[in-house]
Formats: C-alpha cells, sequence, structure tokens
C-alpha cells in the first residue's frame, strides 16, 4: 500500500484528499468481499466524521466500493479498518488499484502517513501489508496545508540562503556547551589519563568514580593528578552569596583541580573537563586505540547556573524506551548540566512502569497487539504493536528494520519508511529493579527523576487495565470508571473512553496505591522522592461533557450539582493531596491550573506549555509567575523537541505547534518569550499582543527554570529519539544554564558563534561520546543538510555548521569533497558528512522529475514522487520500472 496525499485545495483546512495505491502481489488477488484491511492514522479519514464533512466522505468510498470505520470493538482512537461494500471490484494477480480517499485537515510531513497496514481474509489472523509513504516536496497541492499556509518547503536554495554564519576561531568558553560563565586559557595544555590520581574526599567518592570512569573510557595511561573538593562559600560571579551548583576548574602543568559550592558542582566541573577532551581522544578510543592520555588547556574556568531546574522530559508511554535508552540520555543530560528529568511513564497508549498488588496495569496496559475487542492488550495504535516481535496477533511481520524499510537499511537521518512497518515499541515497560536502577543512574549524576502518573485524562491504559481487574475479579477496589455513565467525550487522539471519574472513592484508592508503590521505588533505591507531576493536560471538552452522565457525580453527597470543570477542580485538589502524602513538591500541565481562575494548588508547579502565538494562552506562563504562582517553562513553540526540525516532508514529527530546531531552542528568551513571537506556526508575520503582561521583577523571581519535551508518538526507535533532541537539546542547556541571554538584537551574533561551536567542537564530540558506565558510543544526532545553488553550470554550497565536511555527487555513485565553487553542469545532489562518517540525507539541486517518454541513460537522476532515483540501464516509459536492475532509490 502506497499512501500520498494529493490535494489539500478540496475543502480548504476541513480535508484533504489523499491516494492509496495497491499494488497486488502476483500471486495474489483482492477478492470482491470477504476481507479487511486495518490501519492507524494521526489524522481521521473524513468518512467517519460527523456533517457534510463525513457524508461527503462516505460516499466517495461508496463509489469505489469501500467503506472506512474505527477497527476495534470500543470505537475508540486511532485505528481503523478499510472493507469492500456493494460494488468493489476485484483487485487480480499483478494489478494496480488507485482509491481517493479523504482524511481531516492537512498532511504535510510523510510523518501524518497512515501507518501499521495488515490484511485479513475472511476471520483469519491479519498480515503485514508492506506499507510506503510518498510525497512530493515540489508539489504545492501535496505540501500546501491550506490558503493561510505560508510557510515555504525547505530546499537546497532555502539552506543556501538561511546558511550564513561565517566561520570563525573560538575562545575556549565558546568551546563549551554550556557556555561557563568565564574561561580564561593560559597557554599550553595539561595530561589527564585513566590511571590520573584523583584526591577527592569520601563525601565525593561517587563524583570521583565517575570522572576514573569516563577517562579510563578514552584513556588508558598515566595523567596529572586531580583533585575534587567542595568549598560552600563559592561565590561564581562575585555577588557576595555563594551560587548552589556552581564550580571552579583550573588546569596546570601540575594538574587538575575542581571546586564545586557542592557536590553537584563538582559534577559540572567534571563534564566540562570531559568537554575539554578533544574530539580526536574520543574518536581514537572509539575505533580500539586508547592513547595513553588526553591533552586538555590550561585554564581556569568558573561558572554557576541561571536556572536551579534545567529539565527534559522523555515519553516513554507513546513508544516504551529501554532502561539503557534512558541511562544513554540521562548520561548525556548530565553532560549538558541539566539536572531534572521528567519521565511520562502513563499515558493514554500504554502503561510502563510495575506496581506491585495491580499485575493488570502491566499484564494488560503495557501490551499493544492486534486485539479488537482488547481482552488481552490495548489495540495496535500509532503504527506500532509489539515492534517486529511475536506475540502480537500480527503474522508476517517484517524480520528485521531492513526489511521494514522496504530492503534498504535505515540511517535515521530523516523519515524512514519501517516507522509505517510496524518498527517501534508499543509493548514494553519497567520492572521495580529496573525503574530503580534508572533512579539510583540519575542520582549519580544529581539528576532528579520526576514521575508523571498523567490523570484523569490520558489515562485509557489505566482505567481499561482497572476495568479488566474487575471483570476478572468483581472486585472494584481501584476501579476508574462509572459503568454506567453515557457521557460522551473525544479527545485529541480521538479517544473516548479514557477519563478516570472523580466521583468514585476507588479513583483515590488507586492512585493512593500507585503513588504509594512509587514512593516505596525511590525508598528501596535510597533516592529521595522530591516531586510527583500529576499531569492533568488535555481534559477532552467540552468540559460539561466530561462526566454529566455519570450516576456517581450526579448522586454522590460531594459531587451532585457540580460542573464538569468543578469536577475536575474536585479531582485535582485530592489528587494533589494524595500525591503530597508521598513527596514535598507536585507539578503538572498548565491544565491544572488556569490562572484566568481562582483555583490554586497547594505546593504545586504549573508547567505553561500551550503558548501557540494565536491559541491565547501566550501569557500563561508570566501570569502565573507575576501573581506569585512558581512555574516551568515548557513552552511547546521552542522546547517540544518532537515537532519536525522544518517544512520537509521527510523531517519526522509533528507540527501542530510550530517547526522547532536547534536555532528555536538556542533564540528561545525565557524572560521574554514574547520576543520568539515572529511567525504563526504557518509562517504569517505576526507581532505580540500589547495587552500580553510582561515579566515583573518579582515574577522573574518564580521562574524555576525550563523544560525540554520528547514525545514519544513518533521515537519508535533510540536513534529517532535521538535525533529528534540533538542539536535541539544544546540550545536547551545552553538557554537554561548559560546566565548571559543575550538580547533579541544580539541574538544574531552569538547564533553565529553557537553554530561555529557545533560544528567544530560539539557534533564531532558526540559522534564519539561514550557514556559512563555503557557500552553504546556516539549520538545519532541530525546531521544537517546542506545549501546549494547551481549557476551557469557552477555549484556552490555551504553549511549550517561551519566545520562540517559537506559532498556532492553528479550521478548519486561517485562523491567528492566539495572545497569550493565547481563545475558540475545542470544537476548535482549534495550532502553534508559528520565527523563519525554519517552524512546527512540527499540535498539536490536542479533535479528533473520524471517525464513519461524521455530517454534516460545510466546515471541521470530523477525525482520521481518526491524521491531520487538514479538510472541503471537505459529505457524510456510512462513511468520508472522500479524492478531491481532498472532504477536505484537514493533517497
Amino acid at each position: 500500500m502506497t499512501y500520498q496525499p494529493v490535494d489539500h485545495t478540496v475543502a480548504d483546512a476541513v480535508y484533504y484528499r489523499a491516494r492509496l495505491t495497491l499494488d497486488e502481489d502476483r500471486r495474489c488477488a483482492l477478492p470482491a468481499a470477504g476481507w479487511a484491511m486495518y490501519f492507524n492514522a494521526v489524522r481521521q479519514p473524513a468518512a467517519v466524521l460527523a456533517g457534510a464533512t463525513g457524508e461527503t466522505g462516505r460516499k466517495q468510498l461508496a463509489d469505489q466500493g469501500l467503506t472506512v470505520a474505527r477497527a476495534d470493538a470500543a470505537q475508540s482512537g486511532d485505528f481503523y479498518t478499510l472493507k469492500p461494500a456493494a460494488g468493489f471490484k476485484p483487485v487480480g494477480p499483478g494489478e494496480h488499484r488507485a482509491i481517493d480517499i479523504d482524511f481531516e485537515l492537512w498532511a504535510v510531513q510523510k510523518t501524518d502517513g497512515p501507518a501499521g497496514w495488515t490484511l485479513a481474509y475472511g476471520g483469519s489472523r491479519p498480515a503485514w501489508m508492506p506499507a510506503k509513504t510518498v510525497l512530493d516536496p515540489t508539489d504545492p497541492k501535496q505540501t500546501t496545508a491550506f490558503s493561510g499556509d505560508k510557510r515555504p518547503v525547505q530546499t537546497a536554495a532555502t539552506r543556501y540562503a538561511e546558511n550564513t554564519s561565517p566561520k570563525q576561531d573560538l575562545t575556549l568558553r565558546q568551546s563549551i556547551v554550556p557556555q561557563p560563565l568565564s574561561a580564561t586559557a593560559s597557554g599550553g595544555t595539561a595530561a589527564v589519563g585513566g590511571g590520573s590520581r584523583i584526591s577527592a574526599p569520601r563525601t565525593l567518592s561517587r563524583e570521583a568514580g565517575y570522572l576514573r570512569s569516563a577517562l579510563r573510557d578514552v584513556t588508558g595511561g598515566q595523567g596529572a593528578p586531580i583533585t575534587l573538593a567542595v568549598d560552600p562559600r563559592l561565590d561564581a560571579d562575585h555577588d557576595g552569596k555563594p551560587d548552589a551548583e556552581g564550580y571552579t576548574l583550573d588546569a596546570t602543568a601540575a594538574g587538575v583541580r575542581i571546586t564545586g559550592a557542592d557536590a553537584a558542582g563538582v559534577l559540572h566541573g567534571v563534564q566540562t573537563l570531559r568537554q575539554m577532551i578533544p574530539a580526536d581522544t574520543y574518536k581514537a578510543a572509539a575505533s580500539g586505540h586508547r592513547p595513553r592520555t588526553a591533552e586538555v588547556p590550561r585554564a581556569t574556568i568558573i561558572d554557576a547556573p541561571l536556572f536551579g531546574y534545567r529539565g527534559m522530559e522523555i515519553d516513554v508511554s507513546r513508544h516504551f524506551a529501554s532502561k539503557e535508552t534512558v541511562e544513554k540520555f540521562l548520561d548525556l543530560m548530565s553532560f549538558l548540566k541539566l539536572d531534572k528529568l521528567h519521565l511520562s511513564l502513563t499515558n493514554d497508549e500504554g502503561w510502563r512502569l510495575q506496581i506491585p498488588g495491580l499485575p493488570e496495569l502491566t499484564d494488560f496496559g503495557s501490551k499493544r497487539a492486534f486485539d479488537l475487542k482488547e481482552t488481552g492488550a490495548l489495540h495496535q495504535g500509532m503504527g506500532s504493536a509489539n515492534d517486529l516481535g511475536d506475540g502480537d496477533g500480527i503474522s508476517g511481520k517484517p524480520r528485521s528494520q531492513t526489511e521494514a524499510n522496504l530492503g534498504r537499511r535505515p540511517a535515521y537521518q530523516g523519515f524512514e519508511q519501517d516507522v509505517q512497518n510496524f518498527v517501534g515499541d508499543g509493548t514494553g515497560y519497567y520492572t521495580v529493579g529496573d525503574f530503580q536502577e534508572i533512579l539510583r543512574y540519575a542520582d549519580t549524576r544529581h539528576i532528579e527523576v520526576i514521575p508523571e502518573l498523567n490523570f484523569p485524562a490520558h489515562a485509557r491504559a489505566a482505567v481499561q487495565s482497572m476495568e479488566r481487574r474487575y471483570q476478572n475479579t468483581r472486585d472494584g477496589t481501584y476501579r476508574l470508571l462509572d459503568p454506567a455513565d453515557t457521557s460522551h467525550h473525544v479527545s485529541t487522539q480521538y479517544y473516548t473512553d479514557n477519563l478516570a471519574n472523580p466521583c468514585l472513592a476507588s479513583t483515590y484508592t488507586f492512585l493512593e496505591k500507585v503513588a504509594g508503590e512509587v514512593a516505596k521505588m525511590y525508598k528501596g533505591a535510597h533516592v529521595p522522592l522530591g516531586e510527583i507531576n500529576l499531569g492533568g493536560d488535555e481534559p477532552p471538552g467540552p468540559p460539561d461533557g466530561w462526566w454529566s452522565r455519570s450516576p456517581a457525580c450526579r448522586n454522590g453527597a460531594d459531587t451532585a450539582g457540580k460542573s464538569g470543570e468543578q469536577l475536575k477542580e474536585l479531582f485535582f485538589t485530592r489528587w494533589n493531596d494524595i500525591a503530597h502524602r508521598f513527596t514535598p513538591r507536585t507539578a503538572g500541565w498548565e491544565d491544572v491550573t488556569d490562572p484566568t481562575t481562582s483555583f490554586r494548588l497547594k505546593g504545586f508547579t504549573p508547567l505553561p506549555w500551550q503558548n501557540v502565538w494565536g491559541w491565547g494562552r501566550e501569557d500563561w506562563a508570566y501570569r502565573f509567575a507575576n501573581e506569585g504562582t512558581p512555574v516551568v517553562l515548557a513552552h511547546a513553540t521552542n522546547l517540544y523537541m518532537d515537532l519536525a526540525y522544518n517544512k520537509d516532508p521527510d523531517e519526522p514529527g509533528y507540527y501542530w505547534a510550530n517547526y522547532a530546531d536547534e536555532k528555536s531552542t538556542f533564540t528561545y528568551q525565557p524572560f521574554d518569550v514574547y520576543a520568539n513571537a515572529t511567525q504563526d506556526r504557518w509562517g504569517n508575520p505576526i507581532t505580540p499582543s500589547p495587552s500580553w503582561p510582561r515579566l515583573t521583577p518579582e515574577g522573574r523571581k518564580n521562574i524555576l527554570g525550563m523544560e525540554a519535551q520528547l514525545w514519544g508518538e513518533n521515537g519508535m526507535t533510540p536513534q529517532i529519539r535521538e535525533y529528534q533532541a540533538f542539536p535541539k537539546l544544546l540550545g536547551v542547556a545552553e538557554r537554561a544554564w548559560n546566565r548571559d541571554t543575550p538580547a533579541p538584537d544580539e541574538m544574531g551574533a552569538a547564533w553565529n558563534v553557537f553554530t561555529n561551536t557545533l560544528g567544530q567542537k560539539t557534533l564531532p564530540l558526540l559522534s564519539f561520546y561514550k557514556p559512563v558506565g555503557l557500552r553504546d558510543t556516539g549520538v545519532n544526532y541530525r546531521v544537517p543538510l546542506p545549501g546549494a545553488r547551481i549557476s551557469g553550470g557552477t555549484l556552490t554550497a555551504n553549511v549550517r555548521d561551519p566545520g562540517l565536511a559537506v559532498e556532492y555527487s553528479t550521478d548519486g555513485a561517485r562523491w567528492l569533497p566539495y572545497r569550493g565553487p565547481v563545475k558540475v553542469g545542470a544537476t548535482a545532489l549534495t550532502r553534508t558528512r559528520s565527523a563519525d562518517g554519517r552524512t546527512s540525507r540527499l540535498s539536490p539541486v536542479g533535479l528533473p522529475h520524471w517525464q513519461a517518454g524521455t530517454s534516460y541513460r545510466p546515471g541521470d537522476l530523477v525525482n520521481y514522487q518526491g524521491e531520487i532515483y538514479r538510472a541503471v540501464r537505459s529505457g524510456s516509459g510512462a513511468e520508472p520500472d522500479l524492478s531491481p536492475g532498472h532504477w536505484t532509490l537514493l533517497q
């Protein structure tokens, strides 16, 4: 099945037309009746909608002899089935069949495409149906979401115009991310090694052990001695007050001394020392040839953070991330001096933590499968079930990521077809032991793990798990829904049965049980539980529909007569009180305590996130802060790392709030967020409203810090998560730590320095990065595509991050280093190469589209349906012969 959005003009901003092309195997046929295809889709088929749009969509499919409907018995979520109806014409062996189908809204990234296709005959077990998404970036009907979408598609030409940073020499301070307060190089180097004698008091034994392990990972010989110490009076900025987490680092010929205001400050100094080690040293170690010592600059560095809260959220509920994946991110967070991991453990699509006494949460709620009645697992969601493994009711799945990627090994430098073909851990959870290992690993790095237990919305995995418990045992102690509730709501992800009921005593019994068991895990790991995140985002509207027809709410002594909003407030008051029995602090999304109302919770910190320009919540963070409520900034427009980097169909990720790249994170203004309001998400110029309140001096004191979000809808593999996070997380670290936030009119010059830091220092280092205590090496950061143009047959190219290498080719087979303007003719391909040999996606210049009837010769390059092909044989035809040996898919 090939999916392609073909026309966004059929119903402006209401629905678009897509084409499904079925290529029948020469051994198989599709009869007139008796079969069903199943798939997930982030966009609803128009035919399942109500009103005129639904009628149009249903008629369009009926005219082709087809119907589409939600697939599962619950009729809830993103799972659909396509079936034959009266008049369906059979598809014979080897036949092609095009099906036009409308989907809601728009789809201008390949990520939007339907995924997880299977085909079943009669009542048979469904089998994998290989799927592919294509989208031609040069076709405006495919790439313009609606008439108000003014954002251009990224091309080699637009990148060439944007890549304006000149290459420049960097000071020691500019070579470190995040930049320290001061760094003064004194000339020469100091040699440190895995055998360096480390002197430290017993209270710093963990920091000394971490440093020793880090040095042994990259060096094998004796080096100069290193001393670690704590001075609680350390005043890095000379304002007369000690600076928590501050440090000084002195590197001389005699050795290195790191002094921290506390143990965390000592570790921050250790991480700075790790960044001072040349990338070539890491490269040699990665190749199996550790040098005896590493030469670091002799220097004096003084440093302290801007914020005490420097966070990152990782969503492991939509797609599970292994313990090792989380630990690698923790080590990278520590490397960048981030100190809070907000771990989203629960959501509609999965429950990811073992809770003793409630086995259903993991026996049922951590699993996804082809299970239409959801008797043993949640239904297939977001295109995935049990990854490529067995046991999820789907037969014939690809045996490897390469097979899932339709024969090409995925590079994960952009969209890959394997994510449409069941790659992705929809199933998985942490045992108590796993979770405690994560806690201890984080604690060693002075990172606080904040568990998110998301209620009352986004709670489908928990709600349905406890319903299975009740059905199996008739024990309603932990039941989360009122079976007589006939209220109707639809969540953002189309769920209708994902709300925990606030009027049941059993709901609070469940919450107390879960929070209590989580607290026991922290105690058992000897790690303090400092905060629980209550969740609370996106309660589905309208409020009067939440529990309006629940007898438990209508008849409850404390709930009768209350509105949906009042019931929500009652729920959060009780949930907050429960959490505070186990932790001194709570937090949650801005939705919990709307600043336009008087409702507030004790000891609670909101995370304002939905600041999309023009949506009406742009000022919520500052309204909270100015009134005296502490906040953590989590603004989607700049800090959501799972959003696509830019408007290129091959960039994975959503774009509902904005497109977000490392420039979005680096240029973020925590104390003047409106300075970032220059364009809306569709590229239209905007001006901040004069009614938006400015942050007051007192309000500034209530900005506890900032947090980047890595949501998991598209995080199917560790490589994709790393691609989405890096280099964006580098900009987050800079803004959260560096006290020298450039003013808006200074940001251009600061950005030029930062791009040079990335290209010359940080990205080469990350290429060979070795997480302490793990076997993994290197980070799958996004290698930026080059910019390029051809004029008079001469190619000129550049790259966003000066220091990275650019290559070019005229046939897609032989690649040459680009060193300056070069004659190539009318067409060329360019790409960027990283220090570890990985390359960016291809950036074509002057590439022609396939033309029917044109004669092609070996080596000719064409764009066919948005993909780049190279001719292997001479020939022509109505369309390219894509069988082996005729055309090679380059990208």
